[in-house]
Order: C-alpha cells, then sequence, then structure tokens
C-alpha cells in the first residue's frame, strides 16, 4: 500500500491581491474569491475518503482547510501545526512587492533569482537565511508525517496538507530530498493541489521511501468546466506543454512497447480528443512529436482545434528501445531476466536493456531535442511537445533537479498535461507551472492505464 499526500496551497487572500509580502505574520485574510477556492477544491475532494488533515495556524490557511473540509463533507477537522508556517520575511512583511524591489534591489534579486542565498536582519540585529531555515521546518514536519501515516501501512491512508506557496514548496524539496537551491524550479497557485504518493521502496534501494509526483499545481478544479483551458497564467518567457500519448492496447496488457511502434486504441484516440478539448483555448506557435505514431496520433488530436499550427517530428523523442524486453508482459520478462528487471526498479540508472538502451542514453537524447525546441522558441511562444513515458519522464527529472536514478518519482499518465516556463529565457533555469494533469480525463486523480516501464 502506499500513502497519498495532497498539498493544497492557502485561497486568493488580501495580501495576494494588493501584491503584498505576507510571510508568517497574520496580517491577511481569505478574500471571497479565496473561500469560493476552497470550497470548490472540498467539492473537487469529495469523491476522496480523507484520514487526516494538517493546516498552517495562520489565518489564510486555516480558514482555507476548514471551508475546504465542510464543502468535503468527510467531518475532519484540520490539526494545525507550526512547521506549516509560512516563510519569515519579517522585515519586508506588508510591503508592496514593487516597494521591496525599490527600497532592496540587491535582496529581491536574490529573492527572485537565488533565494536559498538570501539574508536578512532580524529585529534584534541578527541574520537569517528564510529559505534555509524553511527547508529544515519542512524537513521536520515531513518526518513526522511519514512516522504518524506509515507508508507501508497494510491500509493506504489520504492526508491533506493546507499551507503556504514557499512551505509547500520547501516541503515538495524534502520529501524528495533535494536541496533549497530547487526552490525556484517549482510554482503553486492559489488553492492549488498536489498529489504525492509515498511507498515503501524496493529493497535495496538505499533509503525507506519513495516518492512520487502524481500531479502537480492542479487549478483546473477551480474553474469548474475541465474543457475549457484553465491553466495557470502565462508569464514572461516561452512556454512549452508536454504531454504524454494516449493509451495504446499494450499500454493497457501492461506490455513493454519500447520502439515497436503500437498505434493508439479507441480509448486512446478519446483521450487525444480530451486533451484537445482541454486545450483548445491555448495558443499554440509550433507543434512537435516524436516520430512514432501514438504520439503522433495523440498530437493530432490536440492539433484539431489548431488548424495550421506545423507538427514537427523529433526522432531524440521516441520511446526507451528496450530490447529484447519489448512485445512482452512483466511476468515473462522477469522469468528470463528477474535480477535485470529487479534492478530496473530499484535502480534504473544501472541497467543496460538487454540489445536496448539505457537510460542515460534516453535521458541525453530526449534533453538534446527538448533544449533544442524550448532554444527555438521566441519569449512569446508556446509549443506543444508529444512524447513518452520514458522521454517525458527523463525531461522532468532533469528540469526538478532530479538524476536518471529518479525516474520512477514522475508520473506521466496517458494524455496528462504538463506546463514547463523559461521566465528568464530558455538559457535559464525553467519553472515546472504544472505536471501530469490529467482532470479532463476525469477527476483530480490519475486513472491511465498503468502500463509498463
Amino acid at each position: 500500500m502506499s500513502l497519498r499526500i495532497l498539498l493544497v496551497r492557502h485561497g486568493l487572500s488580501s495580501f495576494n491581491l494588493e501584491h503584498r509580502i505576507q510571510g508568517r505574520d497574520d496580517l491577511s485574510s481569505l478574500t471571497e474569491a479565496g473561500l469560493e477556492q476552497a470550497r470548490a477544491t472540498g467539492a473537487a475532494l469529495a469523491e476522496l475518503q480523507l484520514d487526516a488533515a494538517y493546516s498552517s495556524p495562520l489565518r489564510r490557511a486555516r480558514d482555507t482547510a476548514n471551508t475546504l473540509l465542510v464543502a468535503h463533507g468527510g467531518g475532519l477537522i484540520p490539526q494545525l501545526d507550526d512547521d506549516l508556517l509560512e516563510v519569515d520575511l519579517a522585515p519586508w512583511t506588508g510591503m508592496l512587492s514593487s516597494e521591496v524591489r525599490e527600497r532592496f534591489p540587491e535582496q529581491h534579486r536574490l529573492w527572485r533569482e537565488q533565494p536559498e542565498a538570501l539574508q536578512l536582519q532580524r529585529a534584534d540585529g541578527s541574520s537569517y537565511q528564510p529559505i534555509p531555515e524553511l527547508m529544515a521546518q519542512a524537513q521536520r514536519f515531513a518526518a513526522r508525517l511519514l512516522a504518524a501515516h506509515d507508508p507501508g501501512a497494510p491500509q493506504g491512508q489520504t492526508v491533506l496538507v493546507v499551507g503556504h506557496n514557499a512551505i509547500l514548496r520547501c516541503l515538495l524539496l524534502a520529501l524528495l530530498d533535494l536541496p533549497a537551491s530547487g526552490f525556484r524550479r517549482l510554482r503553486l497557485d492559489n488553492a492549488s493541489l498536489s498529489v504525492l504518493n509515498v511507498s515503501p521502496a524496493e529493497p535495496g534501494a538505499g533509503r525507506r521511501f519513495s516518492v512520487q509526483i502524481e500531479s502537480l499545481n492542479g487549478t483546473t478544479h477551480l474553474h469548474g468546466e475541465v474543457c475549457a483551458g484553465h491553466l495557470p497564467a502565462k508569464g514572461p518567457g516561452p512556454r512549452l506543454l508536454l504531454v504524454r500519448h494516449g493509451e495504446t492496447d499494450w499500454n493497457r496488457q501492461g506490455r513493454f512497447q519500447g520502439q515497436i511502434d503500437i498505434p493508439l486504441n479507441s480509448n486512446g484516440h478519446a483521450q487525444a480528443a480530451a486533451a484537445g478539448a482541454f486545450l483548445s483555448r491555448v495558443r499554440f506557435d509550433r507543434a512537435y512529436s516524436s516520430s512514432m505514431a501514438r504520439p503522433r496520433q495523440t498530437a493530432e488530436g490536440i492539433l484539431r482545434h489548431h488548424p495550421g499550427v506545423p507538427l514537427t517530428s523529433v526522432s531524440d523523442l521516441v520511446e526507451i528501445g528496450h530490447g529484447h524486453w519489448e512485445g512482452r508482459l512483466e511476468q515473462e520478462i522477469a522469468a528470463e531476466w528477474g535480477a535485470l528487471l529487479a534492478d530496473w526498479k530499484r535502480a534504473p540508472e544501472t541497467v543496460q536493456m538487454p540489445d536496448g538502451e539505457t537510460i542515460h542514453d534516453v535521458w541525453d537524447r530526449s534533453l538534446r531535442g527538448w533544449n533544442r525546441i524550448a532554444a527555438g522558441l521566441d519569449d512569446h511562444e508556446t509549443a506543444l511537445v508529444v512524447a513518452h513515458d520514458a522521454v517525458n519522464k527523463t525531461i522532468l527529472c532533469a528540469l526538478l533537479g532530479l538524476a536518471p536514478a529518479d525516474i520512477w518519482a514522475v508520473k506521466q499518465g496517458n494524455g496528462g498535461v504538463t506546463v514547463i516556463d523559461y521566465p528568464q529565457g530558455a538559457d535559464q533555469p525553467p519553472v515546472v507551472v504544472c505536471l501530469n494533469q490529467t482532470t479532463h480525463l476525469g477527476g483530480v486523480l490519475d486513472r491511465t492505464a498503468a502500463g509498463a516501464l
């Protein structure tokens, strides 16, 4: 079994609306729009049984949690936890963002570009580093959460955590065992929903638990109709939408596909059509896909809403070559290559597929193709990229600061949509705006075929 963690940022607050620094002072409150966001989030989660709920004690988070849980209808009361308090920006609290930029230009630059290096001064004159302190706080909460809700328990649990932008980003980094330097790679909007799955690690993996991001920064539930294309707003710089192809018969059967060119099945075509409707209001300037049939058919289904957008095939984005495993079910592979399959699950970066590729091979070529696409975009442009499970996972691991060993930490559902922004240009660090959005396929959880990889 596993532990499902639902991370929700508080709804729109008065300070959010005014573009003021909030920090951990309790000066702002939820707006009417924020309360409605909390109710919408609770309604979206009504299908799930929640076993526990935790919240920051600050009003904007506490009121979000209480309102959400009433709308959910499960009767839970949130446990308030000081380790979910927001980042301490006391010298700036209450200031407009523009005022901080004007009065403290160098510190503001650090906050925007390298927040883990920012130092501030407390009222007593002592200096401190807000993000390293917040990381320690997040690590404490993560340790207590996993101790209270054992991911290895016979029956899995679902736990809600309501907090703030910075603390939830640090909590994600802590659970993924990433450093504070990854803080700016993540984005969490008001009342967004992120889903993490925590399970016991494979034997010999060198850690107790394995953490998977099922989805990140989902906001579609806040807008009612999921086919209205409500993605987080685009800022400066180019944007890329990364989509995994729709379902094939071999996905449904759990058969390893690799570079055998299996087409979409009827459900896969329906998933492509649903993704197309979901993205119908997005303006695409360019589109790219793996040269294989299943991603190309998915891209064509999406582009029916975007006549005139050219579709370019990219050979670097073809799926991992599984070699002799291709066309086989997992139990067939286990019978002949049991130890190698166990290594693939435990330490994928160590495995050479029999007469196939390594994850390092896929990592190098998929990033080469991705980076070439990103570098070719102007700041105002948005591109669609449709590829495969392993290809998408390697791209996303690299963008999140993970390694080839971590490909199981990212989920990619058939027809799932991921958004990547480059706010400072394609040669600067990206922001994972949202990851593996599948609400257009039904519900807030990814219920696509498990497939085989």
